[in-house]
Parts: C-alpha cells; structure tokens; sequence
C-alpha cells in the first residue's frame, strides 16, 4: 500500500574546514608566496573577516572549491522536476526503471491539501491506492524487472517518493538558497532548502550566515510579488544565528 513520507535531509560529506579552502585559493590569486607559506598562513588566522570581504567584492569563482554533498528522502517527482533545473550541480536519483513499488509507493501529502481536514486526506490517500493498483496490473501485464517497470511506472502520481544524493559548489548553494528559500519559491522545495541551508550554517556559518533570498542582504528582488515579509525573515535569521552561537559556547 502506498505511505506517506516526510522530509529528510542529511548533511553526508563536505569539503575539510571549507572557508580555509576558499581564503586560500583567493589569497592565490594575488600573492606571490608559494601554496605551503599560503596554506599556513590560512590555518593560523580566521578566516571570517576575509570570506565577508570577499563575498563584499563578488569574488565568486573562489567558492566553488568547496563542496557539499546531502542525502534526501522523502520528497516528490514535482521537486526533483524543479531540483534539476539547478545545472551546476551533481544529482544521484533513485530510478523508477530499477526499483518496483510492487509493495507499495511513498508518497509526499501536500500541506494544503492536509489542512481541509481528514476527509480530504482520505480521498486523496484513496487515489494512492488506486494508482498502485493501475501501476501493479500494468507491472502483470508487462513483466516484472526493468522491463515492466518503465511503462509501468507512467501512471505513478508526481507525489511518488524519491530519493536522492545532491552536490553542490558553495557558490552555487549560495545561488540555489537565493531562489529557493524565497518566500515565494513552492513550498517542498522551500522546506528542503531551509534544512539543507541549516546543515550548511553549522559547519560554515561565515559561508552561509547571510545566504538564502535576496532581502536577507538588500532589497526583495521579487519587485511587485514580493511576500512583503523582509522584517520576518531578517529577525528569524538573526534568530537562528544566535541559536547556532549559544550552541557553540
């Protein structure tokens, strides 16, 4: 029987101490030193007044040496549609044509959907099942393995779990966070976003403090559609930063 799944985003790996990383290929650029003098002048100095200047400057092709990769669970065919427009990015999705949901799909209830109340949850619970059931008399008629599965698997709903492993740049995170944790941005990949850019901020907060939609750091660039909630949204950063600073103490 189909199931319903939630969110989950887990931080797998991420380049070693990545601010070091970025202030030295920066200060690459413009010294005359050798990478060894660089690198230890790099690990014996913070580097948080250097990355805020650079990111000041818009020296951006530097951030791109540090990397993050998350593991993510629970999220629909709509976000990966949107995910992928995301082209300076590595993507490992689980594949429909290999796997078979002969014992069922996870799929993902959207918000509004479950706030009409349980009625509403039961009807469209009620329409899971009835996919499953087309998908599984398709699977019956076309064989089971990777050859049923690839036709079968056209009448599963776009809320079908997937799960998949990301990788981003640092300089595309901060790109993805811009759009995507908009206000106006739909609201799973907004959620997926805001979990992923808080994994970001444990491990680098210098890199990702003000990083997320452009009111963070000026104006809405949303022009008339604007959410019209920069205060909101600037207060509950600030919130979070000092909840990551006390956790440090």
């Amino acid at each position: 029987m189909p199931e319903k799944k939630k969110l989950k985003v887990e931080l797998i790996r991420h380049t070693l101490r990545p601010e070091e990383t970025i202030a030295l290929g920066a200060k690459l650029c413009y010294s005359k030193a050798n990478i060894e003098d660089l690198k230890n002048r790099v690990e014996e100095k913070d580097q948080e007044a250097f990355i805020e200047r650079l990111l000041s400057m818009g020296h951006e092709s530097v951030f791109e040496h540090a990397c993050f990769t998350f593991g993510v669970e629970g999220v629909s065919r709509v976000l990966l549609a949107q995910l992928t427009r995301h082209r300076m990015a590595s993507f490992s999705v689980q594949s429909q044509r290999y796997v078979s949901y002969e014992k069922g799909f996870g799929y993902i209830l959207p918000p509004k959907i479950e706030a009409l109340g349980p009625e509403a949850v039961a009807e469209f619970q009620r329409q899971m099942d009835q996919m499953q059931e087309w998908y599984l008399g398709w699977q019956e008629k076309l064989g089971s393995g990777e050859g049923g599965n690839e036709d079968a698997r056209f009448v599963l709903p776009n809320a079908c779990e997937t799960r998949a492993l990301i990788t981003m740049n640092v300089r595309e995170l901060r790109h993805f966070f811009s759009l995507r944790m908009c206000n106006r941005a739909q609201w799973e990949i907004r959620a997926m976003a805001k979990e992923m850019h808080r994994l970001c901020l444990e491990v680098a907060p210098a890199l990702f403090a003000d990083a997320g939609p452009a009111c963070l750091r000026g104006k809405c660039a949303e022009g008339e559609k604007t959410c019209g909630k920069m205060k909101e949204i600037r207060e509950e950063r600030e919130q979070l930063l000092q909840n990551i600073r006390k956790g440090e103490e």
